[in-house]
């Protein structure tokens, strides 16, 4: 995919990394031509210094053609004004990063087709952080409906040795929760699970889950035997 950085603060950077690691094509536009040399030198993307609310900069990012753009400007009034380019310019998916709960609505009139909210990412990540330090959230879906989530499966898990099938039907597992990955860092593999796929320990399973679901999720597949 071809998408636009608008922003290459700390959220802005990091995506950028993740992204181009993903093989997408990247263009990341920032007023710091100090960020933008940076961003190059350490991630390859290409780095437009510049303002992205100027529609000449899109153009030069060459945004008409991108498949979507992440709106990630400190500033709220820069940021919804590069939305509204954005969607003049026909990007299909605008990604806006919120950080003022008021701006809102401005977002959705403006044309942003996802709004990503700061307090919700840091209040999330702290919780996890304290309740299930087990638990990482990698992404949302489905405008934060479902999650995507990374277990680490400790040493002496009842879960070891038990099959995806006979995990997905055992009654305390919740039905809403499905197996997507599983990571084994001992042999750097990733596969996509079957039913018969056996729970290794110090393995990494991902799964699709809802919030409500992954504190129960994580106990059954983390506890000792």
């Amino acid at each position: 995919m071809r998408i636009i950085v608008a922003g290459a603060g700390v959220i802005g950077y990091q995506i950028t990394r993740l992204l181009v690691a993903n093989r997408h094509g990247v263009v990341v536009i920032d007023i710091d031509r100090d960020v933008c040399e940076t961003v190059y030198a350490e991630t390859g993307a290409m780095a437009i210094h510049g303002s992205a609310t100027d529609i000449r900069i899109l153009e030069k990012a060459g945004t008409a053609k991108a498949d979507a753009i992440l709106c990630l400007i400190r500033s709220e009034g820069d940021n919804l004004a590069t939305v509204v380019l954005a969607k003049s310019l026909g990007v299909p998916n605008i990604i806006a990063l919120l950080r003022k709960p008021q701006y809102e609505q401005a977002y959705e009139s403006a044309g942003a087709t996802a709004i990503i909210r700061m307090a919700d990412l840091l209040l999330n990540q702290i919780i996890m952080e304290i309740e299930q330090p087990k638990v990482k959230k990698i992404m949302s879906l489905g405008g934060g409906k479902a999650e995507v989530y990374a277990i680490k499966i400790p040493d002496r898990a009842r879960s070891i040795g038990m099959t995806v099938a006979e995990i997905a039907k055992h009654q305390k597992f919740p039905k809403e929760c499905v197996f997507v990955g599983m990571y084994n860092e001992d042999v750097d593999d990733f596969i996509i699970p079957r039913g018969e796929h056996i729970i290794q320990e110090n393995e990494t399973v991902c799964l699709v889950s809802n919030s409500q679901h992954i504190k129960h999720v994580a106990d059954f597949l983390t506890r000792n035997r």
